[in-house]
């Protein structure tokens, strides 16, 4: 156990020289298991991921659909707002950018905003030049193996910190919806749940934008 305590002090001191801990974070080695409600059944027969909104022609994927879509892997940091970080998470999934660029969804010009829709209800918000960007990815696997249901199991949003990518903006990880099941383009920003519980709605992690008040 001590061995493990200080191993994890060393790589926390590393990654801050290296200027990768955001304010107010911690480094952990393990994967805190924190969301809202209970973990839903899923059952590839009846799922589907719905595309709607402000795109030319909505589409409803089935789960082996969804599977034939063009994947991508990406190696990032991930942080919570409860101030724990995990460091190079390779994640594999789909990503939007890929989708847009190879026309297999259109966006109408007016779309501005994404809103994941989830299992129960379940909603967050992020801008369009987000979801769009390399460090989003719609997963549906994590360090190799498919998430586990605790993690978002069969689809779920995650967004973090590419190393030297100082251009795209990184949210804190709540931004990425577990269990997702719909993505919906709009014109106009729409808080998400964590957002109308007060939660800030840009979520800078070097900013440290947890809160909005």
């Amino acid at each position: 156990m001590l061995e493990n305590m200080f191993g994890r002090r060393e790589d926390e001191e590393r990654i801050k020289k290296e200027g990768r801990l955001p304010p107010g974070q911690s480094l952990t080695q393990k994967f805190p298991v924190l969301h809202y409600g209970p973990v839903p059944p899923f059952n590839p027969a009846t799922w589907t991921l719905k595309l709607h909104g402000e795109v030319e022609e909505p589409v409803t994927w089935t789960w082996d659909q969804f599977n034939q879509l063009p994947r991508t892997g990406v190696k990032m940091d991930i942080h919570c707002v409860t101030r724990w970080s995990k460091f190079d998470t390779l994640w594999e999934g789909v990503s939007l950018r890929t989708l847009v660029d190879q026309g297999l969804i259109k966006l109408k010009p007016a779309a501005r905003h994404v809103i994941q829709h989830a299992e129960y209800g379940f909603t967050v918000n992020i801008p369009l030049e987000v979801a769009l960007a390399e460090n989003f990815l719609l997963a549906t696997h994590f360090e190799g193996e498919p998430i586990s249901p605790e993690h978002g199991y069969p689809l779920r949003g995650v967004v973090g910190y590419i190393p030297a990518r100082e251009d795209l903006p990184t949210p804190y990880l709540w931004k990425g919806a577990k269990w997702l099941r719909g993505l919906e383009f709009k014109a106009e920003d729409q808080l998400g749940f964590w957002e109308q519980a007060g939660y800030h709605n840009e979520a800078d992690v070097w900013k440290e934008q947890r809160f909005a008040r």
